[in-house]
């Protein structure tokens, strides 16, 4: 069965790309912080029909992202596709939002850590063992910003945009090895309580995207719109 690892899984796109991917025959590693709310989403996915496990790492810890997709591994043998999509942390973790003029090394470098660092870590795990089979697909997310960024969100826009570069400039060096990567960015509100106004729309809805990026290896990136 082939594997995909779900980095920042929760109840909403992580449990949704989970049974899109699930559902297709792939096994599930799940990956966040807490095994307790994992262990929920894996105990759904078995209702399912799913096997799925969990797994605990802080991106922001290098060492334990590399240390859960090593155990990923000797679990289920190998991983197939990744797919990197960390909820952001509270303010208390450092990961504070700031206009572009407030922007500063303090409050831009712990965003870069979670989505450019934390992004390239969970990669270099992964990825001697696909370029050796030849085949793998490498999926990163990030909001819309990173495309056409946002006032209010200008350091958290800046680290994401910087994901999205190095994942373009990534499946340009990857071109015929066997191994994909892509970015999909969501320029919409997930699921309810959004700003009044704002596009939504269900994680149900998004993620049959990211299986056609696994699906059409040409694409290295797709923009979900309402």
């Amino acid at each position: 069965m082939p594997t995909i690892a779900i980095i920042g899984a929760g109840p909403g796109m992580g449990l949704a790309i989970a049974r899109t991917f699930g559902g297709r025959g792939f096994d599930v590693a799940l990956i966040s912080r807490t095994k307790e709310k994992l262990q929920t989403l894996v105990d759904q996915l078995a209702q399912e029909g799913i096997t799925a496990e969990a797994f605990t790492a802080d991106v922001l810890d290098r060492s334990s992202l590399t240390a859960a997709l090593d155990a990923v591994k000797v679990r289920f043998g190998a991983i197939d596709v990744l797919e990197y999509s960390p909820a952001a942390h509270t303010p208390t973790a450092g990961l504070t939002m700031a206009t572009p003029s407030e922007a500063t090394v303090e409050n831009l470098q712990p965003q870069i850590e979670y989505y450019l660092y934390g992004g390239i870590t969970a990669a270099q795990a992964v990825l001697p063992a696909m370029r050796e089979a030849g085949a793998g697909t490498l999926l990163f997310t990030t909001g819309g910003g990173s495309l056409d960024p946002i006032p209010m969100l200008g350091n958290v826009n800046a680290a994401q945009a910087a994901l999205r570069n190095w994942v373009l400039n990534l499946d340009k060096e990857l071109a015929g090895s066997g191994v994909h990567a892509a970015h999909v960015a969501i320029n919409v509100w997930i699921g309810g309580g959004g700003p009044e106004g704002f596009p939504t729309a269900t994680p149900d809805e998004i993620s049959p995207l990211y299986w056609d990026l696994h699906e059409d290896r040409a694409r290295s990136e797709a923009v979900f719109n309402a």
